[in-house]
């Protein structure tokens, strides 16, 4: 399910310097589908305030699974799980929240849980699932193990606030499991990865991609966004940054790539954002002017990516893109010598 996807397998295209050219022109590198947004609280069968945030499986029936965060009317969160056979429309929504907080044995998720991310495992034949877990304390980062997103194995915290936008590597990485987050530390918001021979113990701890400065798009505050996705030329992130405006913050969408087997050191990074909030189901919503990515499915050519993304904080929307164009516009648009600046 999580593959590694070479460029041999990518159908057919215009030679590399000629795809460079189109990618550095033909943007948006990502369609917004015409029928967004996929899911909204309309569609839920108890009472919610706000559906969004969703991590995004393909299961082994065919079925496109989106685990979303919801957020009830005490103002906390859970998690739900809605699927469809076509990953659009005809979403089957469980009747009763899938994963709640669980307080009395995990005092972590006293104030909720958020903003899952999903990696299928092939050698545990389960699913991981890394979601923020809320606290006095502030928010951390949890996992659970599950193979039908009915009963899970909760790992507990893994990683201690101020933690979240974790996301698991889909193998081991010379002999260790490696997750990519974003710590708040005394440097500020930016990507680290860390190490574990068990999933639950975990250090080499390292910043990846630092938040730039100044009046950059992705100044301050970065984080990744979905999974990262394997492909031969490397492991190919999209994350977020967070521009801080006299009206608030913009949430939007950048590039970079990471060596495959030493992930910790960054390839590339595109200078320029390439999503943003345009449409209004983005610009507006409980939090304006965000899209926020959690997940995402390939689809059956090895190409397209099926990116599902929060929009205002207040539903879930789709939008397409290609593996090979993204890359394609990385190669043409970004500065290896400058991957970040702390």
């Amino acid at each position: 399910m999580n593959s590694t996807i070479s460029s041999a397998e990518l159908p057919e295209a215009a030679p590399l310097e000629q795809a460079k050219a189109q990618a550095c022109i033909d943007l948006p590198l990502f369609t917004r589908h015409s029928s967004n947004p996929i899911l909204t609280r309309e569609e839920w069968p108890y009472p919610i305030n706000s559906v969004f945030n969703a991590g995004a499986a393909r299961l082994p029936d065919g079925d496109t699974l989106l685990l979303c965060r919801v957020e009830d009317r005490t103002g906390l969160s859970h998690l739900c799980a809605a699927r469809s056979e076509n990953g659009i429309d005809g979403w089957r929504v469980d009747a009763q929240p899938t994963l709640m907080a669980n307080p009395r044995d995990y005092p972590e998720e006293i104030w909720g849980i958020e903003d899952p991310r999903i990696t299928y495992v092939p050698e545990l034949e389960q699913f991981a699932v890394a979601y923020t877990s809320f606290a006095r304390g502030g928010p951390g980062v949890s996992l659970a193990l599950t193979k039908d997103f009915r009963s899970f194995e909760r790992y507990g915290v893994i990683m201690s606030p101020e933690d979240k936008d974790a996301a698991l590597l889909p193998r081991r990485i010379g002999g260790r499991w490696a997750l990519i987050h974003r710590p708040m530390t005394a440097l500020g918001a930016h990507m680290w990865i860390s190490y574990s021979p068990d999933l639950r113990h975990w250090g080499s701890h390292q910043i990846i991609l630092g938040a730039r400065r100044g009046g950059w798009w992705d100044a301050n505050k970065i984080g990744p966004c979905s999974p990262p996705i394997e492909t031969a030329e490397g492991w190919l992130v999209i994350y977020h940054g967070v521009r801080q405006t006299a009206s608030g913050s913009i949430y939007r969408l950048g590039l970079a790539l990471f060596d495959l087997e030493h992930p910790e050191i960054c390839l590339q990074r595109g200078d320029s954002w390439v999503f943003g909030p345009e449409a209004s189901y983005e610009r507006g919503g409980d939090v304006k002017d965000v899209v926020f990515p959690c997940g995402q499915t390939i689809g059956a050519d090895g190409d397209t990516i099926n990116l599902y993304y929060g929009a205002g904080d207040s539903c879930v929307a789709l939008a397409t893109g290609s593996i090979r164009r993204l890359l394609s516009w990385l190669d043409a648009n970004s500065n290896p010598a400058a991957p970040g600046e702390l």
